[in-house]
């Protein structure tokens, strides 16, 4: 059985306006991913991801590329021992 990880990974670049919470909310689902997605004021996206490590290994590459139209310059993740307290993959306000 995988190991269950948790990260808060945040991404900087061109990432708002070009639906990177869409895109990230999609990949998340497609790899049975709990989480939330949601700008920060500063700019950039913030995302939580829960599931196997493997699977959540996958999105931390991921999010260096982003959906057509992203320019992501730094990607940067941290242990989170917070669970998201949703039940899938969700998209919060700002």
């Amino acid at each position: 059985m995988s190991e269950i990880r948790t990260v808060a990974v945040v991404i900087t670049g061109r990432v708002q306006g070009v639906s990177y919470r869409a895109w990230t909310q999609a990949e998340a689902r497609a790899r049975n991913l709990v989480g939330t997605v949601r700008n920060r004021n500063d700019g950039a996206v913030e995302a939580v991801f829960r599931g196997p490590s493997e699977a959540v290994a996958q999105m931390e590459t991921l999010c260096w590329s982003g959906p057509p139209g992203a320019r992501v310059t730094d990607v940067t993740v941290r242990t989170c021992d917070d669970v998201p307290s949703v039940s899938g993959f969700e998209i919060l306000r700002g």
